[in-house]
């Protein structure tokens, strides 16, 4: 169903980018945010949640100044696929507290993980974060929410404006342990077991 899915910045950068099925070319992200950011089709100046280019289908929303874009070549439904991406932005954000481009860089081994577990070859398996629990083990690096800047240039207008804290529990991940706090008491253990048998000609051993 999906062919890619990557994350893009405000600036183009590509932060996430996973390739399920190798239809498309790897230069979609570059072709997708060019098009985007000079979108001047049908007398609109933004581009669309979905469009084509020369036989790839983009889906894409926003989220928090940071574009999820999924691509593929078959006929999907759109509202399916745009459902997927703000449910996969949602699973990421439970488990590292802030998304963000500082916490998608810092964990960017636990968003594959994530990626590899909600997607296999093309085709969603969950999106439930109880779920994933049971398959994804990787700790997050915690961000302070505090430190994160403002998005967009409307940011300079707010310098010595009164700063409201946001709440713990908005920016808290899900699976995190706490500081002094009390941790999952789980053990994970490999046993290998080996044996040796010898049989004769007979079929005796």
């Amino acid at each position: 169903m999906i062919s890619q899915f990557f994350v893009l910045s405000q600036r183009g950068d590509n932060i996430v980018f996973r390739d399920y099925r190798s239809e498309v070319a790897k230069g979609s992200a570059e072709i997708f945010f060019r098009k985007v950011k000079f979108w001047k089709e049908d007398g609109q100046e933004e581009a669309p949640p979905v469009f084509n280019v020369d036989g790839v289908n983009y889906f894409h929303v926003k989220v928090v100044g940071l574009l999820f874009v999924a691509t593929t070549r078959v006929n999907v439904s759109p509202s399916l696929v745009l459902e997927l991406l703000q449910r996969i932005a949602r699973v990421i954000k439970d488990y590292l507290g802030v998304l963000s481009e500082d916490s998608l860089r810092k964990n960017f081994v636990l968003v594959y993980e994530l990626l590899d577990e909600v997607i296999d070859f093309g085709y969603v398996q969950t999106t439930s974060t109880e779920v994933l629990k049971s398959y994804v083990f990787n700790e997050p690096i915690v961000i302070d929410a505090a430190r994160l800047q403002p998005l967009g240039p409307a940011a300079i207008f707010m310098q010595g404006t009164t700063k409201r804290m946001p709440g713990t529990a908005v920016t808290k991940s899900v699976v995190a342990n706490e500081p002094g706090g009390r941790k999952r008491e789980e053990i994970f253990v490999d046993i290998i077991e080996k044996i040796s048998v010898t049989f004769s000609s007979s079929g005796i051993y």
